[in-house]
Protein backbone atom coordinates (compact mmCIF):
# COMPACT_ATOMS: atom_id res chain seq x y z
CA UNK A 1 0.00 0.00 0.00
CA UNK A 2 2.52 2.51 0.48
CA UNK A 3 4.65 2.16 -3.04
CA UNK A 4 1.18 2.37 -4.35
CA UNK A 5 0.79 5.52 -2.23
CA UNK A 6 3.90 6.71 -3.08
CA UNK A 7 3.74 6.42 -7.01
CA UNK A 8 0.78 8.17 -6.82
CA UNK A 9 2.41 10.96 -5.01
CA UNK A 10 4.86 11.04 -7.67
CA UNK A 11 2.40 11.59 -10.70
CA UNK A 12 0.75 13.94 -9.28
CA UNK A 13 4.13 16.11 -8.45
CA UNK A 14 3.89 16.89 -12.15
CA UNK A 15 0.20 17.48 -12.95
CA UNK A 16 -0.46 20.04 -10.19
CA UNK A 17 0.43 23.87 -10.27
CA UNK A 18 2.66 24.29 -7.50
CA UNK A 19 2.18 27.90 -5.38
CA UNK A 20 5.51 29.30 -4.33
CA UNK A 21 5.19 28.09 -0.62
CA UNK A 22 3.79 24.83 -0.97
CA UNK A 23 5.02 22.05 0.58
CA UNK A 24 5.18 18.79 -1.27
CA UNK A 25 3.49 15.41 0.13
CA UNK A 26 6.40 13.25 -0.68
CA UNK A 27 9.00 15.94 0.70
CA UNK A 28 7.13 15.42 4.57
CA UNK A 29 6.89 11.95 3.75
CA UNK A 30 10.52 11.51 3.37
CA UNK A 31 11.83 13.15 6.30
CA UNK A 32 8.61 11.04 8.69
CA UNK A 33 10.49 7.89 7.31
CA UNK A 34 14.34 9.48 8.30
CA UNK A 35 16.13 7.51 10.49
CA UNK A 36 16.82 10.59 12.75
CA UNK A 37 14.40 11.06 15.39
CA UNK A 38 14.78 14.90 15.50
CA UNK A 39 14.04 14.78 11.52
CA UNK A 40 10.90 12.54 12.24
CA UNK A 41 9.48 14.75 14.73
CA UNK A 42 9.75 17.70 13.62
CA UNK A 43 7.82 15.64 10.02
CA UNK A 44 4.75 15.52 11.97
CA UNK A 45 5.11 18.76 12.98
CA UNK A 46 5.16 20.22 9.06
CA UNK A 47 2.44 17.98 8.56
CA UNK A 48 0.41 18.60 10.91
CA UNK A 49 0.53 22.31 10.57
CA UNK A 50 0.16 22.40 6.31
CA UNK A 51 -3.46 22.83 5.42
CA UNK A 52 -3.32 24.02 1.91
CA UNK A 53 -3.45 19.95 0.36
CA UNK A 54 -6.34 19.07 -1.31
CA UNK A 55 -8.93 16.39 -0.35
CA UNK A 56 -7.12 13.65 -2.49
CA UNK A 57 -3.66 14.38 -1.41
CA UNK A 58 -4.69 14.21 2.21
CA UNK A 59 -6.36 10.69 1.24
CA UNK A 60 -2.65 9.67 -0.09
CA UNK A 61 -0.87 10.97 2.60
CA UNK A 62 -3.02 9.09 5.47
CA UNK A 63 -2.86 5.83 2.81
CA UNK A 64 1.03 6.33 2.88
CA UNK A 65 1.35 6.82 6.75
CA UNK A 66 3.06 4.70 8.83
CA UNK A 67 1.54 3.58 12.55
CA UNK A 68 4.15 5.77 14.41
CA UNK A 69 3.88 9.12 12.10
CA UNK A 70 -0.11 8.58 12.45
CA UNK A 71 0.15 8.25 16.25
CA UNK A 72 2.33 11.92 16.44
CA UNK A 73 -0.16 13.80 14.11
CA UNK A 74 -3.62 12.02 16.61
CA UNK A 75 -1.33 13.27 19.95
CA UNK A 76 -0.40 16.96 17.44
CA UNK A 77 -2.92 19.53 18.45
CA UNK A 78 -5.29 21.16 15.57
CA UNK A 79 -4.42 17.71 13.27
CA UNK A 80 -6.76 17.76 10.51
CA UNK A 81 -8.43 14.68 10.29
CA UNK A 82 -8.75 13.97 7.34
CA UNK A 83 -4.81 12.50 7.71
CA UNK A 84 -6.55 9.63 9.13
CA UNK A 85 -7.93 6.23 7.87
CA UNK A 86 -11.29 5.44 8.52
CA UNK A 87 -11.43 1.96 10.59
CA UNK A 88 -12.06 -0.86 8.27
CA UNK A 89 -15.52 -1.76 7.31
CA UNK A 90 -16.73 -4.55 10.03
CA UNK A 91 -19.02 -7.41 8.88
CA UNK A 92 -22.52 -6.97 8.97
CA UNK A 93 -24.39 -9.19 11.80
CA UNK A 94 -28.06 -10.36 12.00
CA UNK A 95 -29.00 -7.84 15.31
CA UNK A 96 -28.46 -6.28 18.52
CA UNK A 97 -28.87 -9.34 20.58
CA UNK A 98 -25.75 -10.80 18.47
CA UNK A 99 -23.48 -7.85 20.06
CA UNK A 100 -24.55 -9.50 23.42
CA UNK A 101 -23.32 -12.89 22.36
CA UNK A 102 -20.13 -11.61 21.40
CA UNK A 103 -19.29 -9.73 25.00
CA UNK A 104 -20.76 -13.34 26.46
CA UNK A 105 -18.01 -15.42 24.25
CA UNK A 106 -15.20 -13.40 25.52
CA UNK A 107 -15.65 -13.02 29.02
CA UNK A 108 -15.97 -16.84 28.50
CA UNK A 109 -12.66 -16.82 27.19
CA UNK A 110 -11.28 -15.11 29.76
CA UNK A 111 -9.31 -16.23 33.14
CA UNK A 112 -12.28 -16.68 35.92
CA UNK A 113 -9.83 -18.88 38.37
CA UNK A 114 -6.58 -17.24 40.38
CA UNK A 115 -7.67 -13.52 39.66
CA UNK A 116 -8.73 -10.82 42.07
CA UNK A 117 -11.87 -11.92 43.25
CA UNK A 118 -14.00 -8.30 41.62
CA UNK A 119 -12.73 -9.54 38.67
CA UNK A 120 -14.45 -12.61 39.49
CA UNK A 121 -17.98 -10.89 40.46
CA UNK A 122 -18.35 -8.64 37.28
CA UNK A 123 -17.73 -11.44 35.02
CA UNK A 124 -19.84 -13.71 36.71
CA UNK A 125 -22.06 -10.75 37.09
CA UNK A 126 -22.39 -9.92 33.58
CA UNK A 127 -22.87 -13.60 32.35
CA UNK A 128 -25.25 -14.53 34.95
CA UNK A 129 -27.32 -11.41 33.69
CA UNK A 130 -26.97 -12.17 29.93
CA UNK A 131 -27.47 -16.00 30.47
CA UNK A 132 -31.05 -14.49 32.35
CA UNK A 133 -31.58 -12.24 29.10
CA UNK A 134 -31.27 -15.33 26.99
CA UNK A 135 -33.12 -17.69 28.93
CA UNK A 136 -36.39 -15.16 28.96
CA UNK A 137 -35.75 -14.57 25.24
CA UNK A 138 -36.23 -18.53 24.88
CA UNK A 139 -32.72 -19.21 24.65
CA UNK A 140 -30.65 -22.64 26.10
CA UNK A 141 -27.38 -20.50 27.57
CA UNK A 142 -26.58 -21.43 31.02
CA UNK A 143 -23.42 -20.82 32.97
CA UNK A 144 -23.08 -21.15 36.84
CA UNK A 145 -21.55 -19.38 39.31
CA UNK A 146 -22.22 -16.47 42.07
CA UNK A 147 -22.39 -13.02 40.71
CA UNK A 148 -24.84 -10.41 41.34
CA UNK A 149 -28.23 -11.20 42.16
CA UNK A 150 -30.95 -9.53 39.46
CA UNK A 151 -34.10 -9.77 38.88
CA UNK A 152 -36.19 -12.27 36.28
CA UNK A 153 -37.23 -9.88 33.56
CA UNK A 154 -35.98 -8.62 29.98
CA UNK A 155 -33.72 -5.52 30.87
CA UNK A 156 -32.61 -2.62 28.28
CA UNK A 157 -29.68 -4.56 26.04
CA UNK A 158 -28.17 -1.53 27.11
CA UNK A 159 -27.78 -2.51 30.55
CA UNK A 160 -26.49 -5.67 29.95
CA UNK A 161 -23.79 -4.26 27.84
CA UNK A 162 -22.60 -2.10 29.97
CA UNK A 163 -22.23 -4.79 32.57
CA UNK A 164 -20.12 -6.79 30.09
CA UNK A 165 -18.01 -3.59 29.82
CA UNK A 166 -17.45 -2.70 32.96
CA UNK A 167 -16.32 -6.78 33.46
CA UNK A 168 -13.98 -5.92 30.64
CA UNK A 169 -12.45 -2.22 32.18
CA UNK A 170 -11.20 -4.86 35.28
CA UNK A 171 -9.51 -7.52 32.69
CA UNK A 172 -8.10 -4.92 31.08
CA UNK A 173 -5.95 -3.92 33.80
CA UNK A 174 -3.91 -7.59 33.25
CA UNK A 175 -1.84 -8.02 30.23
CA UNK A 176 -2.43 -11.58 29.50
CA UNK A 177 -6.49 -11.04 29.99
CA UNK A 178 -5.43 -7.93 26.96
CA UNK A 179 -3.58 -10.70 24.56
CA UNK A 180 -7.08 -13.01 24.89
CA UNK A 181 -8.96 -10.21 24.49
CA UNK A 182 -6.89 -8.74 21.18
CA UNK A 183 -6.71 -12.02 20.03
CA UNK A 184 -10.76 -12.84 20.03
CA UNK A 185 -11.47 -9.16 18.29
CA UNK A 186 -12.24 -7.12 21.08
CA UNK A 187 -10.95 -3.68 19.26
CA UNK A 188 -13.31 -4.55 16.19
CA UNK A 189 -16.31 -5.40 18.92
CA UNK A 190 -15.49 -2.48 20.85
CA UNK A 191 -15.43 -0.47 17.47
CA UNK A 192 -18.72 -1.97 16.47
CA UNK A 193 -20.47 -1.33 19.77
CA UNK A 194 -19.29 2.65 19.78
CA UNK A 195 -21.00 2.91 16.20
CA UNK A 196 -24.65 1.42 18.04
CA UNK A 197 -24.18 3.28 21.07
CA UNK A 198 -23.58 6.56 19.96
CA UNK A 199 -26.06 7.78 22.38
CA UNK A 200 -24.92 6.34 25.69
CA UNK A 201 -21.92 8.33 27.27
CA UNK A 202 -21.49 5.25 29.80
CA UNK A 203 -21.08 2.38 27.37
CA UNK A 204 -18.62 5.02 25.18
CA UNK A 205 -16.47 6.02 27.88
CA UNK A 206 -16.26 2.72 29.30
CA UNK A 207 -15.14 1.33 25.52
CA UNK A 208 -12.80 4.27 25.35
CA UNK A 209 -11.19 2.85 28.72
CA UNK A 210 -10.48 -0.45 28.08
CA UNK A 211 -9.09 0.76 24.44
CA UNK A 212 -6.75 3.28 26.31
CA UNK A 213 -5.82 0.56 28.87
CA UNK A 214 -4.47 -1.61 26.12
CA UNK A 215 -2.46 0.82 25.11
CA UNK A 216 -0.48 0.51 27.93
CA UNK A 217 1.21 -2.77 26.50
CA UNK A 218 3.26 -1.90 23.25
CA UNK A 219 3.19 -5.57 21.62
CA UNK A 220 -0.18 -4.79 21.04
CA UNK A 221 0.06 -1.42 19.06
CA UNK A 222 0.02 -3.05 15.44
CA UNK A 223 -3.59 -4.52 16.35
CA UNK A 224 -4.66 -0.81 17.45
CA UNK A 225 -3.08 0.87 14.78
CA UNK A 226 -4.53 -1.60 12.16
CA UNK A 227 -7.78 -1.97 13.57
CA UNK A 228 -8.54 2.03 13.01
CA UNK A 229 -8.45 2.78 16.64
CA UNK A 230 -5.68 5.76 16.56
CA UNK A 231 -7.92 7.65 14.06
CA UNK A 232 -10.73 6.72 16.35
CA UNK A 233 -8.84 8.09 19.61
CA UNK A 234 -8.00 10.81 17.55
CA UNK A 235 -11.20 12.07 16.84
CA UNK A 236 -12.88 11.41 20.40
CA UNK A 237 -9.88 13.53 21.75
CA UNK A 238 -11.50 16.18 20.36
CA UNK A 239 -14.74 15.89 22.18
CA UNK A 240 -16.76 18.19 24.36
CA UNK A 241 -17.04 15.59 27.11
CA UNK A 242 -14.11 15.69 29.44
CA UNK A 243 -14.11 12.15 30.00
CA UNK A 244 -13.86 11.22 26.74
CA UNK A 245 -11.00 13.95 25.58
CA UNK A 246 -9.16 13.21 29.01
CA UNK A 247 -9.58 9.58 28.56
CA UNK A 248 -8.69 9.26 24.07
CA UNK A 249 -5.60 11.29 25.24
CA UNK A 250 -4.49 8.99 27.95
CA UNK A 251 -4.67 6.49 25.31
CA UNK A 252 -2.80 8.34 22.55
CA UNK A 253 0.31 9.31 24.99
CA UNK A 254 0.61 5.59 25.63
CA UNK A 255 0.51 4.94 21.92
CA UNK A 256 3.48 7.16 21.19
CA UNK A 257 6.81 5.43 22.40
CA UNK A 258 8.37 8.10 19.67
CA UNK A 259 8.28 11.11 22.20
CA UNK A 260 6.78 9.42 25.46
CA UNK A 261 8.85 7.20 28.25
CA UNK A 262 5.89 7.79 30.36
CA UNK A 263 3.19 5.35 30.85
CA UNK A 264 -0.38 6.49 32.15
CA UNK A 265 -2.32 3.25 33.79
CA UNK A 266 -6.23 3.43 34.64
CA UNK A 267 -6.68 6.53 36.95
CA UNK A 268 -4.10 8.96 35.84
CA UNK A 269 -4.62 11.26 33.55
CA UNK A 270 -2.81 14.45 32.00
CA UNK A 271 -5.40 17.00 31.53
CA UNK A 272 -2.18 19.67 30.19
CA UNK A 273 -0.55 19.46 28.10
CA UNK A 274 -2.28 16.66 26.06
CA UNK A 275 -0.60 17.09 22.76
CA UNK A 276 2.95 16.85 21.66
CA UNK A 277 4.91 19.73 23.22
CA UNK A 278 8.07 20.73 22.84
CA UNK A 279 8.56 22.49 26.09
CA UNK A 280 9.70 20.44 29.32
CA UNK A 281 7.23 20.83 31.93
CA UNK A 282 8.88 23.19 35.24
CA UNK A 283 6.45 20.99 37.85
CA UNK A 284 3.71 19.15 38.18
CA UNK A 285 0.01 20.14 39.65
CA UNK A 286 -1.91 17.04 40.46
CA UNK A 287 -5.82 17.03 41.42
CA UNK A 288 -6.49 14.14 44.44
CA UNK A 289 -10.61 14.24 44.29
CA UNK A 290 -12.43 13.62 47.45
CA UNK A 291 -15.24 10.86 48.84
CA UNK A 292 -17.95 10.20 45.88
CA UNK A 293 -15.81 12.60 43.79
CA UNK A 294 -14.06 11.71 40.04
CA UNK A 295 -11.42 13.24 38.23
CA UNK A 296 -14.42 14.06 35.21
CA UNK A 297 -16.87 15.35 38.19
CA UNK A 298 -14.88 16.90 41.41
CA UNK A 299 -13.13 19.73 39.38
CA UNK A 300 -16.15 21.00 37.78
CA UNK A 301 -17.05 24.99 37.33
CA UNK A 302 -19.38 25.79 39.88
CA UNK A 303 -23.13 24.73 38.81
CA UNK A 304 -25.66 27.37 38.09
CA UNK A 305 -23.08 30.33 37.68
CA UNK A 306 -24.07 32.97 35.27
CA UNK A 307 -22.60 32.89 31.79
CA UNK A 308 -22.41 31.73 28.29
CA UNK A 309 -21.83 28.31 27.58
CA UNK A 310 -18.05 29.49 25.56
CA UNK A 311 -17.22 30.93 28.63
CA UNK A 312 -17.67 27.95 30.82
CA UNK A 313 -15.36 25.01 31.68
CA UNK A 314 -16.79 21.43 32.58
CA UNK A 315 -12.52 21.05 33.94
CA UNK A 316 -11.21 24.31 35.31
CA UNK A 317 -7.64 22.70 35.86
CA UNK A 318 -7.00 22.02 32.15
CA UNK A 319 -9.09 24.81 30.95
CA UNK A 320 -7.57 27.82 33.46
CA UNK A 321 -4.28 26.80 34.83
CA UNK A 322 -2.17 26.32 31.35
CA UNK A 323 -3.35 30.00 30.92
CA UNK A 324 -2.35 31.14 34.43
CA UNK A 325 0.35 28.84 35.15
CA UNK A 326 2.07 28.00 31.74
CA UNK A 327 4.77 25.67 31.80
CA UNK A 328 3.12 23.83 34.70
CA UNK A 329 1.97 19.79 33.62
CA UNK A 330 -1.64 19.18 35.10
CA UNK A 331 -2.84 15.88 35.89
CA UNK A 332 -5.54 14.38 38.22
CA UNK A 333 -6.38 10.95 39.59
CA UNK A 334 -9.10 8.72 39.79
CA UNK A 335 -10.17 5.88 42.46
CA UNK A 336 -13.72 4.33 43.26
CA UNK A 337 -15.37 5.30 46.08
CA UNK A 338 -18.33 5.02 48.24
CA UNK A 339 -20.28 6.58 50.97
CA UNK A 340 -22.09 2.81 51.70
CA UNK A 341 -21.85 -0.77 51.15
CA UNK A 342 -25.07 -0.54 50.01
CA UNK A 343 -23.87 1.32 46.97
CA UNK A 344 -20.57 -0.42 46.17
CA UNK A 345 -19.94 -2.41 42.91
CA UNK A 346 -18.11 -5.18 44.25
CA UNK A 347 -18.64 -6.12 47.90
CA UNK A 348 -15.25 -8.05 48.25
CA UNK A 349 -11.52 -7.08 48.92
CA UNK A 350 -12.66 -4.45 51.54
CA UNK A 351 -9.25 -3.68 52.41
CA UNK A 352 -8.57 -2.29 48.82
CA UNK A 353 -10.60 0.69 49.53
CA UNK A 354 -9.01 1.99 52.86
CA UNK A 355 -6.60 5.30 52.54
CA UNK A 356 -3.29 3.27 52.76
CA UNK A 357 -4.26 1.03 50.26
CA UNK A 358 -4.97 3.30 47.45
CA UNK A 359 -2.66 5.75 48.28
CA UNK A 360 0.13 3.09 47.77
CA UNK A 361 -1.71 1.82 44.24
CA UNK A 362 -1.73 5.48 43.31
CA UNK A 363 1.84 6.53 43.96
CA UNK A 364 3.01 3.20 42.08
CA UNK A 365 0.66 4.54 39.01
CA UNK A 366 2.35 8.50 39.05
CA UNK A 367 5.54 6.96 39.61
CA UNK A 368 4.96 5.65 35.74
CA UNK A 369 3.35 8.33 34.55
CA UNK A 370 6.85 10.21 36.01
CA UNK A 371 5.84 12.54 39.04
CA UNK A 372 9.37 12.94 41.09
CA UNK A 373 11.04 13.84 38.12
CA UNK A 374 10.29 18.07 38.98
CA UNK A 375 8.67 20.14 41.70
CA UNK A 376 5.44 19.00 42.87
CA UNK A 377 2.31 20.56 44.25
CA UNK A 378 -0.67 18.85 44.95
CA UNK A 379 -4.52 19.99 45.06
CA UNK A 380 -6.61 18.04 47.05
CA UNK A 381 -10.35 17.71 47.73
CA UNK A 382 -11.94 16.32 51.11
CA UNK A 383 -10.41 13.09 51.40
CA UNK A 384 -7.53 12.96 48.83
CA UNK A 385 -6.18 15.18 50.98
CA UNK A 386 -5.52 12.55 53.77
CA UNK A 387 -4.27 10.03 50.82
CA UNK A 388 -1.81 12.75 49.84
CA UNK A 389 -0.31 12.99 53.42
CA UNK A 390 -0.47 9.13 53.19
CA UNK A 391 1.41 8.78 50.15
CA UNK A 392 4.38 11.50 51.42
CA UNK A 393 4.28 9.29 54.53
CA UNK A 394 5.11 6.35 52.51
CA UNK A 395 7.71 7.79 50.44
CA UNK A 396 9.26 8.38 53.67
CA UNK A 397 9.22 5.05 55.12
CA UNK A 398 10.32 3.39 51.43
CA UNK A 399 12.71 5.99 50.18
CA UNK A 400 14.19 4.09 47.84
CA UNK A 401 10.73 3.27 45.43
CA UNK A 402 9.70 6.89 46.63
CA UNK A 403 11.55 9.49 47.66
CA UNK A 404 12.02 11.73 45.33
CA UNK A 405 8.75 12.05 45.20
CA UNK A 406 8.74 13.67 48.73
CA UNK A 407 11.79 15.59 47.78
CA UNK A 408 9.83 17.24 44.76
CA UNK A 409 7.01 17.84 46.70
CA UNK A 410 6.94 22.25 47.39
CA UNK A 411 3.48 22.60 48.29
CA UNK A 412 -0.20 21.09 49.07
CA UNK A 413 -3.80 22.41 48.97
CA UNK A 414 -6.64 21.44 50.88
CA UNK A 415 -10.06 21.91 49.48
CA UNK A 416 -11.87 20.78 53.52
CA UNK A 417 -9.79 18.10 54.01
CA UNK A 418 -10.93 16.12 57.38
CA UNK A 419 -7.46 16.10 58.84
CA UNK A 420 -9.11 15.33 62.35
CA UNK A 421 -12.83 13.87 61.16
CA UNK A 422 -15.65 14.16 59.49
CA UNK A 423 -19.04 14.96 60.48
CA UNK A 424 -20.16 12.23 57.70
CA UNK A 425 -18.65 9.52 59.53
CA UNK A 426 -20.28 10.25 63.16
CA UNK A 427 -23.51 10.95 61.43
CA UNK A 428 -23.52 7.61 59.44
CA UNK A 429 -22.78 5.76 63.01
CA UNK A 430 -25.88 7.05 64.36
CA UNK A 431 -27.61 5.11 61.08
CA UNK A 432 -25.19 2.43 60.52
CA UNK A 433 -28.09 -0.20 60.52
CA UNK A 434 -29.64 1.98 57.79
CA UNK A 435 -27.25 3.82 55.90
CA UNK A 436 -24.35 0.24 56.59
CA UNK A 437 -21.31 3.04 55.47
CA UNK A 438 -18.37 1.68 53.75
CA UNK A 439 -14.82 1.64 54.58
CA UNK A 440 -13.63 4.80 53.31
CA UNK A 441 -16.43 6.55 55.62
CA UNK A 442 -15.90 5.04 58.81
CA UNK A 443 -11.86 5.65 57.91
CA UNK A 444 -13.01 9.24 58.75
CA UNK A 445 -14.18 9.01 62.61
CA UNK A 446 -13.20 11.63 64.71
CA UNK A 447 -11.52 9.40 67.16
CA UNK A 448 -8.94 7.78 63.98
CA UNK A 449 -5.27 7.30 65.48
CA UNK A 450 -4.72 7.36 61.90
CA UNK A 451 -5.60 10.40 61.22
CA UNK A 452 -3.64 11.68 63.94
CA UNK A 453 -0.39 10.50 63.27
CA UNK A 454 -0.99 11.87 59.34
CA UNK A 455 -1.43 15.29 60.35
CA UNK A 456 1.54 14.65 62.72
CA UNK A 457 3.56 14.13 59.73
CA UNK A 458 2.49 17.02 58.00
CA UNK A 459 3.45 19.25 60.84
CA UNK A 460 6.88 17.88 60.69
CA UNK A 461 7.35 18.43 57.24
CA UNK A 462 6.37 22.12 57.30
CA UNK A 463 8.69 22.82 59.91
CA UNK A 464 11.55 21.15 58.20
CA UNK A 465 10.59 24.37 55.73
CA UNK A 466 9.82 21.50 53.40
CA UNK A 467 6.66 22.11 52.50
CA UNK A 468 3.88 24.73 51.95
CA UNK A 469 0.30 24.60 53.11
CA UNK A 470 -2.71 26.52 52.30
CA UNK A 471 -6.43 25.32 53.18
CA UNK A 472 -9.59 26.18 52.89
CA UNK A 473 -12.35 25.39 54.69
CA UNK A 474 -16.01 25.42 54.45
CA UNK A 475 -19.04 27.64 55.87
CA UNK A 476 -21.69 25.79 54.67
CA UNK A 477 -24.12 22.74 55.31
CA UNK A 478 -24.12 19.90 52.83
CA UNK A 479 -27.14 17.85 51.75
CA UNK A 480 -25.89 14.89 51.84
CA UNK A 481 -28.89 13.14 49.82
CA UNK A 482 -30.58 11.28 52.22
CA UNK A 483 -33.40 13.76 52.27
CA UNK A 484 -33.88 17.90 51.33
CA UNK A 485 -34.02 18.69 55.39
CA UNK A 486 -30.81 16.43 56.03
CA UNK A 487 -27.62 18.62 56.03
CA UNK A 488 -24.41 18.42 57.61
CA UNK A 489 -21.00 20.62 58.26
CA UNK A 490 -19.30 17.78 56.55
CA UNK A 491 -15.99 19.26 57.50
CA UNK A 492 -16.10 21.81 60.12
CA UNK A 493 -13.68 24.47 60.62
CA UNK A 494 -11.84 23.00 63.60
CA UNK A 495 -11.44 19.58 61.66
CA UNK A 496 -10.77 21.35 57.93
CA UNK A 497 -7.66 23.48 59.84
CA UNK A 498 -4.69 21.70 60.23
CA UNK A 499 -2.76 24.00 62.05
CA UNK A 500 0.26 24.99 59.64
CA UNK A 501 0.28 27.00 56.30
CA UNK A 502 -2.30 29.53 55.82
CA UNK A 503 -6.58 28.72 56.46
CA UNK A 504 -9.09 30.49 54.79
CA UNK A 505 -12.85 29.92 55.52
CA UNK A 506 -15.02 30.18 52.34
CA UNK A 507 -18.82 30.96 52.18
CA UNK A 508 -19.51 27.57 50.38
CA UNK A 509 -20.57 24.29 51.35
CA UNK A 510 -18.15 21.07 51.07
CA UNK A 511 -19.11 19.84 47.13
CA UNK A 512 -18.87 23.59 45.64
CA UNK A 513 -15.66 24.59 47.59
CA UNK A 514 -13.06 22.74 45.02
CA UNK A 515 -15.57 24.06 41.89
CA UNK A 516 -15.00 27.93 41.29
CA UNK A 517 -17.73 30.25 40.12
CA UNK A 518 -14.99 32.17 37.92
CA UNK A 519 -11.59 32.20 36.69
CA UNK A 520 -11.65 35.59 38.53
CA UNK A 521 -13.18 34.10 41.83
CA UNK A 522 -11.63 34.52 45.31
CA UNK A 523 -10.40 30.61 45.97
CA UNK A 524 -9.37 30.12 42.56
CA UNK A 525 -6.91 33.15 42.47
CA UNK A 526 -5.70 32.25 46.08
CA UNK A 527 -4.80 28.54 44.44
CA UNK A 528 -2.86 29.99 41.40
CA UNK A 529 -1.10 32.31 43.64
CA UNK A 530 0.01 29.83 46.15
CA UNK A 531 1.14 27.19 43.49
CA UNK A 532 3.08 30.24 41.72
CA UNK A 533 4.97 30.43 44.69
CA UNK A 534 5.79 27.15 45.23
CA UNK A 535 7.11 26.26 42.02
CA UNK A 536 8.85 29.90 41.04
CA UNK A 537 9.65 31.26 44.57
CA UNK A 538 11.50 34.12 44.94
CA UNK A 539 14.86 34.46 44.59
CA UNK A 540 16.56 34.46 47.93
CA UNK A 541 19.08 37.28 48.80
CA UNK A 542 22.63 35.53 49.78
CA UNK A 543 23.95 36.39 53.17
CA UNK A 544 26.52 38.37 52.74
CA UNK A 545 28.26 37.14 56.27
CA UNK A 546 28.90 33.43 54.65
CA UNK A 547 29.88 34.57 51.51
CA UNK A 548 34.15 34.71 50.39
CA UNK A 549 35.57 38.06 50.41
CA UNK A 550 36.54 37.08 46.57
CA UNK A 551 32.91 35.94 45.70
CA UNK A 552 30.66 38.52 43.62
CA UNK A 553 27.16 38.92 44.85
CA UNK A 554 24.80 38.79 42.47
CA UNK A 555 21.29 40.75 42.41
Amino acid sequence: MFLTAKFILLVDKNSVDLAEDYISPWSVLREAYSRNKNIRLKAVESIAAYKDWNDAEFHTLAQALDSTTCIGLARTNGVDQRLFLSPPALPEIAGEEEIEDMLRELLVKLPQRDVEKCIQHFTSGALNLSDEQKQNRGGLWCFGGSGINYTRHIRPQEEVELLCLQALVKHSHFEEHCQVMVSSGVLQLLERIRKMRHYHPKIQQNIVRIVSNICLYEKFHTQIYQSGWVSLLAEISKSPYAPMRIQASRGLANLDREAMKENFEDGVYVLYPRHRSKLKPEADIIFVHGLMGGAFYSWRQQDGVSGTDKNRTDCWPEDWLPIDLPGCRVMCVEYDTNLSEWMSLCPHELERRTISYRSRILLEKMMKAGIGERPIVWVAHSMGGLIIKRMLADAKINPKDFGKVLKQTKGIVFYSTPHFGSQLANYSRKIRKLFFPSVEVMELSHDSPQLSLLNDYLKELVSNNSLNVLTFGEMQTTNIGLGAYIKLHIVPPESADPGVGEFILADTNHLNICKPSSRHSHIYQQTVSFIRSCVRPPPQQPDESKVPDNTMLWS
